[in-house]
């Protein structure tokens, strides 16, 4: 798969299949977010893989519309360092670790789904995030349980159309 069309076939995937991901093709994920570019080269980055049903379970419940990760075979919990005067870059370096995890993911044909944790002291108690880092982001991922859905164009009105969004030189 080019990446030209894993971006074009990438779709949220909120509900998976109960089956494990293979070891190969978690490492790939996780590898492809260690690879992702930062802001200085700084990598502020750390990755938790969770696996375990009750733990994702229980990670579930820390953000809203988080049903997702709670039927995920893998979670990526991204943890960054907490607030200084690089937070901005570390929550956008994430999102590049993110953004390039589930085009790999895509590549694949594993689904992905973004979640955000509302509640992050109980995902820092949860999972042992030592003092000096936060969490807000998580990524679920796991075989799309309708292996049709990852095809599907997307619905009419699901992205702005490309003058929406564009400027050229200046906003005016």
């Amino acid at each position: 798969m080019q990446v030209w069309d894993a971006i074009q076939s990438k779709r949220a995937i909120r509900q998976f299949r109960n089956e494990p991901l293979q070891a190969e093709h978690i490492e790939r994920i996780l590898h492809a977010g260690r690879r992702s570019q930062s802001s200085k080269n700084s990598q502020p980055w750390h990755f938790i893989a969770v696996q375990d049903k009750a733990r994702l379970a229980q990670l579930a419940q820390t953000g809203a519309g988080m049903g997702h990760v709670a039927g995920a075979a893998l979670c990526v919990v991204i943890v960054v360092p907490t607030e200084n005067e690089r937070t901005l870059w570390h929550f956008f370096d994430s999102g590049q670790s993110a953004a390039y995890m589930q085009l790999a993911a895509t590549e694949i044909g594993i689904g992905s789904c973004l979640g955000t944790i509302y509640e992050p002291a109980a995902a820092s108690a949860l999972l042992g995030i030592p003092p000096g880092y936060q969490t807000r982001l998580v990524i679920s991922f796991g075989y799309p349980a309708d292996a049709s859905a990852a095809a599907q164009p997307l619905k009419a009105g699901g992205r702005r159309r490309f003058d929406e969004v564009t400027h050229w030189e200046t906003w005016a």
